[in-house]
């Protein structure tokens, strides 16, 4: 009886890629009692490992909270495992903005003391005493009414993308600190003020809305569904948008875009930019937003340090990382003196330029490949790319497909190449590789050879 992964995320995603297969994001939660979590944790697993389900879960015993990825073919089998516990019997499945095969690469469901770290103690007051769900046309009409205040129970790097117009946007980094924060600061408010919350999906408002009517709160609102269902909302029935800007996400597409404005700056360049990535230095991670130029010169890091640190010896690497938490720890950081245009707590409500439509991201090119290895550098100015062949051999002659979300597929013939800085017709395992290419490309993209 499988309970585990069993693929590496780059196996699964060379799957996917020869599947073919349409796939949904999809989240949802739901606050109940589950009196063993351990069995429901292993029986959701079985079920859904045989749908191919991939994603992050949480399981509680008091409830579940899950973001997914799943064949849109095997949708309505998906929901019919949901349908054999009474409390997910017609749950609402927030289907993502905009989809991305690869947003999960891996099936986890952990079993935690919550399925949202909010720092409360449930005993202390009710939680199903929750504030007034609002859809997104009573959500814009309530935030034009001047005794709203309307709070974003989101952390600094999400609102930094994205917001509401006028949210007090707390300047936190997990949502069990905001709670305190906004409750000293409306202490003078309880009864004379709309209190009206929003977050991604809608989990957080659901404990947080309850939290605030116990604290004395009279008028207290949440955005149903979060900002994920607002937008669904919005093209629904042709209602504008009163959220500017991206919706951070916690899968690898770490965003979906609300409306075309861009509201924040790249940390490095203070270029209009909102496009989240991940420190290339394993041991520091560090969540910052970075413009392809900065991407391409510092090599997907957030500082020099750190690009120095990358070219040393990998044995030398962890020697400087050891006894350090690193490496899941991805979402916890966030902020770094490094980060010359970061910015948090109260945010404009301004557009600094308009986002370029980008590809199909869920078209993909169904030919016949096999993964020779990774991007490693873009020499802009000379039109070269730099990669790492980790599988088989490449060859002079062979056509080939570099493939990543913003760089889309891209088909070439590779006329020459330089092997280790030598000229070759010949790259094999752990050889680095030189070529022209005449298109950017990015350090999350691979390099496919196409087979006959």
């Amino acid at each position: 009886m499988q309970l585990y992964n069993t693929l590496s995320a780059e196996e699964r995603a060379i799957m996917i890629d020869d599947a073919g297969k349409q796939r949904l994001t999809l989240s949802f939660y739901a606050y109940a009692k589950i009196q063993d979590p351990k069995k429901f944790r292993d029986d959701l697993f079985l079920a859904w490992n045989a749908l191919d389900a991939l994603g992050r879960i949480y399981v509680a015993t008091e409830g579940i909270n899950a973001q997914m990825s799943i064949p849109e073919e095997n949708l309505e089998a998906f929901r019919a495992t949901l349908e054999v516990y009474d409390f997910m019997k017609g749950i609402r499945l927030n289907e993502a903005v905009e989809h991305d095969d690869h947003s999960f690469l891996k099936l986890t469901i952990k079993v935690r003391d919550k399925i949202v770290a909010d720092g409360l103690n449930d005993e202390t007051f009710d939680v199903t005493d929750i504030g007034i769900h609002l859809k997104a046309k009573e959500f814009n009409n309530i935030l034009e009414d001047p005794n709203t205040i309307v709070v974003d129970f989101r952390n600094h790097y999400e609102s930094e993308v994205g917001h509401f117009k006028g949210a007090i946007t707390p300047d936190v980094e997990t949502f069990r600190e905001s709670l305190p924060i906004i409750n000293k600061q409306l202490q003078n408010h309880k009864e004379d003020k709309n209190l009206v919350m929003y977050c991604t999906g809608g989990i957080r408002c659901e404990k947080a809305s309850a939290y605030f009517k116990h604290q004395g709160f009279k008028n207290v609102y949440q955005l149903e569904g979060g900002i994920i269902n607002y937008k669904k909302q919005l093209e629904e029935e042709g209602l504008e948008s009163k959220f500017i800007g991206k919706n951070f996400v916690f899968d690898n597409r770490l965003g979906e875009r609300i409306t075309d404005d861009i509201i924040s700056q790249c940390h490095q360049c203070g270029k209009p930019c909102d496009n989240h990535t991940n420190c290339e230095n394993d041991g520091c991670h560090l969540l910052f937003i970075q413009c392809d130029d900065c991407k391409s010169a510092m090599e997907n890091c957030c500082s020099t340090e750190c690009l120095e640190v990358i070219h040393m010896p990998l044995v030398d690497q962890v020697r400087l990382r050891t006894g350090k938490q690193v490496g899941n720890k991805v979402f916890r950081k966030g902020k770094s003196d490094s980060l010359k245009f970061k910015h948090s707590g109260e945010l404009p409500y301004t557009s600094l330029a308009t986002a370029e439509k980008p590809a199909d991201i869920r078209q993909k090119i169904k030919v016949k490949k096999v993964l020779l290895g990774k991007a490693e550098h873009y020499y802009v100015k000379a039109q070269v790319g730099l990669f790492t062949i980790e599988n088989q051999e490449l060859n002079a002659g062979d056509t080939i497909l570099i493939s990543g979300p913003t760089t889309g597929n891209q088909e070439l013939v590779l006329e020459k190449m330089i092997v280790n800085e030598v000229a070759a017709t010949t790259a094999k395992i752990g050889d680095k590789v030189t070529f022209e290419v005449p298109f950017r490309i990015r350090l999350s993209d691979k390099i496919y050879k196409i087979l006959d």
